[in-house]
């Protein structure tokens, strides 16, 4: 046998004895003493010449054992591991102490987060907030502008034993003329009213009150920020730009709200303008008429009693340098404060036509058709019906109103009064052949008649004929006033045998309202 193999068998003998030595002594030291530290018990005297695998991975599993037994620390105190049942949550990192709690704390997070421009995440916190309690706003009113909460809710009056004798009756203190602090460029908020709007809404629009009109921002962060003119302006020339601006259109001023926040408050607050919009001839109720102002045809009226209670024009021309009838404008002033608290609130509310658009039906129902004879089948067809009614109202009280089956786009740029005729020919304007005239007047007159109808006469398709339609007024929309003609009755009236006829309201829809930017607001056709 080689020497060789007889040596390292004999070496790896004598291993094995002294690792098991070894690990009894461990065993026997631990159960005499359980609390001292396990150290290491130092290795006996090993002349090993050469180390075989073998032996290296007996050594490191020797090591493994070893490297198991738990540490003691003696100058630590004792340390436990884990947590018990009875221990309460570990205290939360130092980011989530800051994060709110409370619907108040997302109330005030909100309102900076919307300061800040972030109304995305202002939107999430209101929400949140008001999912944890309904009246945050007003726990935030209370919190952050006491005088006007102590105000609402005055502190109650202190026992006998300690009050005191009230001081002499004093006159009130002259009103501050700036209420809101407003910045002096902007107009005076002392003629602002925020009635007639919902509560939510009127607490919103009231933290506009002390902002400024900002200009926009850089378009680089090193660029001067571009000027902004509109800012520096007085107030009385500010008012009085917002004025001319309604009376040319009213929907850019009303657009105007989504410009900033300023200038949302002044469009909504601004009675003067909104005064000079409802009292003027261009959008207002002077324009409107609760009497007949002119015959079938469109003529002014005579001495006869066509007019059914119609006054006698002076002239057929309502330019802009006509003042409106004084009586209409005080019946209107009259209105404000009540039932309308503000002229904004009677101007979107108070039935109204409107003269820069024409009000068009859209007519659709099917009916059974009759069976082809050269044909077998079974089923009979089924026709699809559908055609149009357009009225359009012109200032001077008369009115064109058609029933056709083209398309809006055919008709409404021909319905003037000059097209009124039936020698069209082969031409564009060939559908307002079938037009015809009458006249037009808003119930209100009488003191027993209700306001919201408007009653039109119009000739009819012989002399002999004329018929009356009874249309209400309604809204059609979320946002949107005056807009909707629902019918209420249409009747013909024979002249020759002075009698009525009913016409049937079975397949009729509601006239809505569309603007027709090519009317202006109707000055032009007024003759």
């Amino acid at each position: 046998m080689d020497p060789n193999v007889n040596s390292a068998e004999a070496e790896l003998e004598s291993f094995r004895q002294k690792w098991r030595e070894e690990v009894s002594a461990k065993a026997k030291g631990k159960q005499a003493q359980p609390s001292s530290s396990s150290a290491r018990p130092a290795p006996t005297n090993t002349a090993t010449t050469k180390t075989t695998p073998t032996a290296l991975h007996a050594r490191q599993k020797s090591e493994e054992i070893d490297e198991v037994q738990p540490y003691i620390h003696h100058d630590l105190g004792e340390k436990q591991h884990g947590r018990r049942l009875d221990e309460s949550s570990p205290p939360e990192p130092s980011s989530s102490l800051n994060e709110p709690r409370s619907a108040l704390e997302h109330y005030e997070k909100a309102v900076e987060r919307e300061t800040q421009g972030s109304l995305g995440d202002s939107l999430n916190l209101y929400r949140k907030a008001f999912k944890l309690d309904d009246k945050v706003h007003e726990t935030y009113k209370a919190k952050h502008f006491p005088p006007s909460y102590f105000k609402a809710n005055p502190p109650p009056r202190p026992s006998s034993q300690y009050h005191h004798p009230e001081p002499p009756v004093s006159k009130p203190p002259i009103p501050h003329p700036n209420p809101s602090n407003a910045s002096p460029t902007v107009p005076n908020p002392a003629h602002h009213s925020l009635n007639g709007l919902p509560r939510p809404l009127q607490s919103l629009i009231s933290t506009f009150s002390s902002l400024s009109i900002q200009a926009s921002d850089p378009p680089t962060e090193f660029s001067p920020p571009p000027p902004c003119p509109i800012s520096t302006i007085p107030e009385e020339i500010l008012t009085e730009i917002l004025s001319h601006l309604a009376i040319l259109d009213i929907a850019s001023f009303a657009r105007l709200a989504q410009v900033c926040k300023r200038l949302a408050y002044l469009v909504t607050t601004e009675d003067s303008v909104w005064k000079r919009v409802a009292l003027g001839h261009e959008y207002g109720f002077p324009a409107m008429h609760y009497k007949f102002a002119c015959k079938i045809d469109g003529k002014p009226l005579g001495t006869s009693s066509d007019g059914n209670g119609g006054y006698l024009l002076g002239t057929s021309d309502l330019s802009l340098a006509t003042p409106p009838p004084p009586s209409q404008t005080l019946i209107t002033t009259s209105l404000v404060p009540s039932p309308y608290p503000t002229f904004l609130t009677l101007f979107k509310q108070r039935p109204r036509l409107r003269f820069n658009g024409c009000y068009i039906s859209t007519v659709n129902y099917t009916r059974p058709g009759a069976a082809s004879v050269a044909q077998l089948t079974w089923n009979s067809p089924i026709h699809i019906v559908t055609y149009y009614r357009y009225l359009r109202f012109l200032r001077n009280g008369s009115c064109i109103s058609l029933l056709t089956t083209s398309e809006p786009a055919d008709v409404v740029p021909y319905l003037h009064p000059e097209y009124v005729h039936r020698n069209h020919g082969a031409l564009p304007s060939a559908p307002m052949k079938d037009a015809v005239k009458g006249r037009w007047r808003l119930s209100g007159s009488a003191e027993n008649e209700k306001e919201g109808l408007v009653i039109i006469e119009k000739a009819g398709v012989t002399p002999k004929y004329m018929d009356k339609m009874l249309l209400s007024m309604g809204h059609a929309g979320r946002g949107a006033r005056n807009n909707k003609l629902s019918w209420e009755g249409y009747w013909s009236y024979n002249r020759l045998t002075d009698d009525w006829a009913e016409f049937g309201l079975k397949n009729d829809r509601a006239f809505y309202w569309s603007r027709v930017k090519s009317y202006g607001m109707g000055l032009e056709d007024e003759d």
